[in-house]
């Protein structure tokens, strides 16, 4: 569990995204985005023949032994919301902010309290999915208004436990969508 703890602090962290979105255009983001998963992907694979101070230090901490490009679907994720809903960077940033806190809080949560299996899908919990639901609705409310970011939270939670590829590249794209038809909806 301690391990998971540091990885998903190291998750949440990815928060810097949105405070850089505020001085910065989203195309800068993006190009910011994609640096970002050419730096890690070259240290990893350094990192398989030379020990690098800190960054070795981080990736032994921090990774999961069946998961080595989790941090790639991260910034997948990220940069395609960032692409597809510039036009609405409120938006952006609650899917973001769903993706990142959201998502951290169900995995500690399920993995420590969880004892409800969701239907159709044993290696999620319901009380994961809460956790998912209310953190990220809280996190979007720094956003967006209420009705936007209940139905981001509510729909990434269902795509976290739900979708068959990483979660990180749906999770925020689909919060996002959904956030969007409400404002425009509304």
């Amino acid at each position: 569990m301690k391990k998971e703890l540091w990885r998903q602090l190291v998750h949440a962290s990815g928060v810097f995204i949105v405070v850089l979105g505020f001085f910065i255009t989203p195309e800068l983001l993006i190009l910011l985005c994609i640096g970002l998963v050419v730096l890690a992907e070259t240290l990893f694979q350094l990192d398989k023949s030379h020990h690098i101070p800190l960054f070795s230090r981080i990736l032994t901490t921090c990774k999961r032994k069946d998961d080595e490009r989790g941090f790639i679907y991260f910034f997948i994720g990220i940069t395609l919301t960032i692409y597809i809903f510039k036009f609405n960077m409120n938006v952006v940033n609650a899917a973001i902010l769903i993706l990142l806190f959201g998502d951290s809080a169900s995995t500690l949560i399920g993995k420590r309290f969880g004892r409800h299996k969701l239907p159709f899908q044993n290696e999620k919990t319901f009380e994961g999915s809460l956790s998912f639901l209310l953190v990220g609705c809280t996190v979007a409310l720094t956003q967006l208004p209420m009705l936007p970011a209940i139905s981001g939270a509510l729909f990434g939670a269902i795509t976290e436990a739900y979708s068959p590829i990483d979660d990180n590249i749906p999770v925020p794209i689909v919060s996002a969508l959904a956030m969007s038809l409400i404002i425009y909806m509304l």
